[in-house]
């Protein structure tokens, strides 16, 4: 290895060293100060390790907590999160096994006026929306965040174009057999597709988990919020109480965290669209 190569090697790791504690350093603070005493974080100035170690920010959380429980919350999470996931694959599937596989007039135009639609700001359909869902009676309801946005753009040009990389012959084949589309797209397509659709379901899921905005604006019974908006309440009316709002994100942070634990591969694959099919 010349001596440039080697320089530039050990400044490129010593720069990713100093990012990865930037990015780290916040989220040590916050398990740390979960383990605080109220009193100890509003008195004892900046301490990294707690001087008493202690569970009662978690206690209060799952045990004490008529007011805020987060239990509920983050059930009710999951629940939105798996649905509006499962539903999302099923419509982003289709949807792009029309425009990639299908041959009907409009096909290309509808999709680039579909495309066009992501220049604008995801708040402009907030009220919109609002008003459809209060029309159909979801405000309050899980539904109100399981069913929007299930038809996003970007997954269904994601999984477009990884279908686009699969030979058609693959479907000229299974129509000489006698193959209609849908088993098509059950038979061929959809078992070449599951590296994009579990992408697509990473997405999906970190999405819904972690929505803020939506939530807070079409739920307001305290034991129907999902647990994202659900940790504004642990501010505390007069005070902050950032021992328990800490307690409270970490719990949220579980499933996400775990998500990309394992699944890390997949998105990691998704950051190249030009997969293509081997054989």
């Amino acid at each position: 290895m010349s001596k440039n190569k080697w320089i530039s090697k050990t400044i490129a790791l010593l720069f990713l060293i100093f990012m990865g504690i930037i990015w780290i350093t916040p989220l040590i603070w916050g398990v740390l100060t979960s383990f605080k005493t109220q009193r100890e974080i509003l008195t004892a100035g900046f301490n990294l390790l707690p001087v008493n170690w202690v569970l009662d920010n978690y206690t209060h959380l799952l045990v004490n907590n008529r007011s805020t429980p987060l239990l509920r919350w983050f059930t009710n999470s999951m629940v939105i999160s798996v649905s509006h996931t499962l539903i999302v694959l099923v419509v982003v599937s289709l949807a792009a096994f029309a425009y990639s596989r299908l041959r009907f007039r409009g096909r290309d135009p509808l999709f680039m006026f579909l495309l066009a639609t992501m220049m604008f700001p995801a708040v402009v359909n907030l009220i919109p929306l609002y008003v459809i869902v209060d029309r159909l009676g979801w405000v309050n309801t899980p539904l109100a965040m399981i069913f929007p946005g299930v038809a996003g753009v970007f997954n269904i040009f994601l999984v477009r174009q990884f279908m686009n990389n699969i030979p058609i012959q693959y479907d000229e084949s299974a129509r000489i057999d006698g193959a209609s589309d849908l088993k098509i797209y059950f038979s061929v397509i959809l078992p070449l597709v599951k590296p994009v659709l579990l992408v697509v379901a990473l997405f999906s899921f970190t999405g819904s988990w972690n929505d803020f905005l939506w939530p807070t604006i079409v739920v307001n019974d305290v034991n129907n919020m999902p647990i994202t908006p659900g940790l504004q309440l642990l501010q505390g009316q007069y005070q902050a109480q950032p021992g328990m709002l800490m307690a409270g994100a970490l719990v949220a942070l579980i499933p996400t965290f775990l998500l990309y634990l394992f699944a890390q591969k997949y998105f990691l694959q998704s950051m190249s669209l030009s997969v293509g099919v081997k054989g």
